[in-house]
């Protein structure tokens, strides 16, 4: 990663918290808050920890994605979840105006602002997969999503991935998988704002087993994605605690 490069990691499903106000929409979904319907297990740590390792700037939302889901663009159709859909378009353009729009626009602005002083952006959002969706278990531990398309971001995803392998060789690596990286979400919507040589997105998925287990395997992983990540991008992290 050259100078006139700079990194932005955002983590859209970080946690799992329901706002006050909204309390009473999820009487008979709280088993959905604990799932993986309601948050990616172990994304704000990882992404937390690649942040502070390069020194870059961390956007992260605690809030379920059941409220509002802030990887779907307006007017998707999951963009709200069963607990929140059937509110009042007021309610529902409140949720938006408090809890979707500062962390989209946050990351937007960020990155918009490098690019306008003529950087470009490398931008990983941390996320998580649940091991096995109905009934189908996902053979992979660790996947990048990217749009196939965009030169740049292919060679970064599998440079990351070639890098992980050497230092991790027994875990299951995947591009695009267990979704395509040219779906519907912020990546996406910040490929149609940016050509390819001012912007990069990348979606790191990582198996939540690991966050399941704990433990050394987890903390292993996490130094393993730091590391390779650095040898991609051909430079040192700052920090490699988290």
């Amino acid at each position: 990663m050259n100078k006139t490069c700079c990194l932005v990691v955002s983590c859209e499903h970080g946690g799992h918290e329901v706002p006050a106000a909204y309390a009473a929409c999820f009487a008979g979904h709280e088993g959905l808050l604990e799932s993986h319907r309601g948050w990616d297990a172990g994304a704000f740590q990882l992404g937390r920890q690649i942040a502070k390792a390069f020194a870059a700037p961390f956007y992260a939302s605690m809030t379920t994605r059941l409220l509002v889901d802030l990887n779907r663009s307006m007017g998707h159709r999951h963009l709200f979840s069963e607990a929140t859909r059937g509110l009042a378009r007021l309610q529902r353009q409140e949720i938006v105006a408090r809890h979707y729009r500062p962390h989209r626009d946050a990351v937007e602005c960020e990155i918009a602002r490098h690019i306008a002083d003529g950087e470009q952006v490398i931008h990983i959002a941390s996320h998580s997969f649940t091991p096995q969706l109905n009934g189908v278990v996902r053979r992979a531990d660790v996947a990048w999503l990217y749009d196939p398309r965009r030169v740049r971001e292919s060679a970064l995803a599998q440079r990351w991935q070639a890098e992980l392998a050497q230092r991790a060789p027994a875990l299951r690596l995947r591009r695009n998988y267990p979704y395509q990286g040219r779906s519907d979400g912020l990546a996406s919507l910040l490929r149609k704002r940016h050509p390819e040589h001012a912007y990069i997105g990348v979606e790191l998925e990582v198996n939540q087993r690991f966050v399941q287990r704990g433990g050394t395997a987890w903390t292993t992983l996490r130094r393993h994605l730091v590391d390779s990540l650095s040898a991609a991008l051909c430079i040192e992290p700052e920090h490699c605690s988290g």
